[in-house]
């Protein structure tokens, strides 16, 4: 375990952030990276390759935020930290911030293994447990209709169907139980009091923390310093319009929080700079959907609006989520009257942008 002595002032970066730590912690160590609180990181096998967890001292144990995917090889990452970095200190709580598996993956296997409570929020637990019960083999007949929409062809289609019901393989089983988090509730953590900050878009309740004592806030996926969370519409709710939820998140933080926060995001490193980053996120998307408006000016399926929300081609490796994301911008156009789309005889949907009146541009 170490101490605060690795904090160090770096630089700002381009995006006008900074990071105030020159090190991470590798599988299994911690390092303090504020009052009683540690940062640890766990491997993840995806191009993403890591995820933050943290704990926090909590009297003579620890309050744990998030678990990582439920691998071997993260599962022996916990056990040396348990029993070396956390000093074998009993977890006295678990929060997940949300449902996604490199969040929740082993959430039941560590509350069975250090009798630890399940702490989260009503929709993310929900919603968690309604995954867990999905069948591998049992794609639903909406799916394809969603994805056929959306301009896979019958190869891309088999394959969806052939990999459904994935969830469970990354995720431990869950709690039968938790206690629920809500936006204002102040948990008490070592005689501090942590604030629950509700964001959404991402995930539909997702779990923020913050310390007001000395500004240290815990973001979770909700505020990411290099790159952008995914933000989809699935299958399970096709109109739904998760990028109008994330972006009146963005804009309920930048008010709500102040300028000099200490920022504990899930991937990436801790970082300072939280209106920037803010203002980077809510940038991108509104130039993403002046892209996408541009593409529109031509009938178009979903899958060709890749380039306009991306910037670059899409490979099969991450359709589903780049279909997801390009279906979010193009249902939050539809939303605000700004793009349309007609069902052909073949069940694709074609978007065409509407034109605005330069009083309303």
């Amino acid at each position: 375990m170490a101490d605060g002595s690795t904090r160090t002032t770096v630089a700002k970066d381009a995006r006008g952030l900074t990071y105030p730590l020159d090190v991470v912690p590798a599988p299994g160590e911690a390092i303090e990276v504020a009052r009683g609180f540690f940062w640890l990181r766990f491997a993840l096998p995806f191009q993403l390759d890591h995820v933050n967890i943290y704990a926090i001292r909590d009297g003579d144990g620890w309050v744990v935020v998030d678990t990582g995917l439920k691998t071997s090889a993260t599962i022996a990452a916990w056990e040396t930290a348990l029993d070396g970095a956390l000093g074998g200190r009993p977890v006295t709580r678990l929060i997940c911030t949300h449902m996604h598996p490199d969040h929740i993956g082993l959430a039941g296997w560590l509350c069975e293994r250090t009798g630890a409570p399940l702490l989260m929020s009503q929709i993310e637990y929900i919603t968690g447990r309604m995954l867990m019960a999905e069948q591998a083999g049992d794609a639903p007949a909406d799916g394809e209709v969603f994805y056929r929409a959306a301009g896979w062809d019958e190869a891309q289609i088999e394959r969806w169907r052939a990999d459904y019901g994935g969830f469970a393989k990354g995720v431990s089983p869950m709690p039968r139980s938790y206690r629920r988090l809500s936006e204002g509730d102040a948990l008490s953590i070592d005689g501090d009091d942590w604030t629950v900050v509700i964001g959404s878009g991402h995930s539909p309740e997702h779990v923020c923390l913050w310390r007001r004592s000395d500004d240290v806030f815990i973001a979770g996926d909700q505020i990411l310093p290099r790159i952008s969370s995914n933000v989809s519409v699935w299958s399970t709710e096709p109109d739904a319009d998760p990028l109008g939820d994330w972006m009146d998140s963005l804009a309920k933080l930048r008010a709500l929080l102040p300028e000099g926060l200490f920022v504990l995001p899930a991937h990436g490193e801790p970082f300072y700079g939280v209106h920037a980053r803010l203002d980077a996120l809510k940038r991108g998307h509104e130039t993403a959907l002046k892209r996408l408006e541009r593409t529109l000016r031509q009938p178009s399926r979903v899958v060709d609006g890749f380039p306009a929300v991306f910037g670059r081609a899409v490979g099969d490796g991450v359709l589903g989520m780049a279909t997801g994301e390009a279906q979010a911008h193009l249902n939050y156009l539809e939303r605000r009257g700004r793009a349309t789309r007609t069902r052909d005889e073949n069940g694709i949907d074609w978007w065409t942008a509407v034109e605005q009146d330069e009083e309303t541009t």
